[in-house]
């Protein structure tokens, strides 16, 4: 039985859920089983995006949240935590009652960082998932505690961006 390791993708900059997204790819290609869940996002607004394409090769998604506060107002900090919860606990179970190789969790850190989820449960998550499941954690401000534990970390800097100068998201290439 392998051992799977913990990757974290963190930092300012673009490219995080590509970085994961590529990790499940090949994973996929590998015949390994993965499972991808997506908080404080709604994909659904950019039509077919990459969590399509990793769904078409075999990939379980799971919409953990479907936005984030900040980004609806409709949502209330207090809804979006208890669904965040909720969600974050379903996900324990699965990983616990399917078998996969990876588990993708798609700005989950950023749930940590904003309060929707408390780091000692994620910490606990990290500590007791299975034994060979790597697992992959995508956001902003992961916190000393989550990258001591982490095998990979990287950080993803933003040290140039194209919104810098009035060009906006261009589908294929930001979603």
């Amino acid at each position: 039985m392998r051992t799977g390791l913990i990757h974290i993708y963190t930092g300012e900059g673009k490219g995080k859920t590509t970085s994961a997204v590529g990790l499940g790819v090949r994973a996929l290609s590998h015949g390994l089983r993965v499972c991808y869940s997506y908080f404080n996002k709604k994909p659904a607004e950019y039509g077919d995006t990459e969590i399509g394409s990793l769904e078409k090769l075999g990939a379980k998604i799971i919409e953990a949240t479907n936005e984030h506060p900040s980004s609806n107002k409709m949502v209330t900090k207090e809804e979006h935590k208890i669904q965040t919860q909720n969600s974050f606990n379903a996900l324990d179970r699965l990983i616990h009652n399917e078998h996969f190789d990876m588990l993708i969790m798609d700005e989950i850190l950023i749930s940590v960082r904003d309060g929707f989820l408390e780091e000692n449960k994620l910490v606990e998550f990290i500590k007791n998932k299975p034994i060979s499941l790597e697992l992959i954690m995508t956001g902003r401000g992961a916190t000393d505690q989550i990258i001591e534990l982490a095998d990979y970390v990287s950080y993803i800097e933003n040290v140039k961006h194209p919104f810098d100068k009035g060009i906006t998201s261009r589908e294929g290439i930001e979603f």
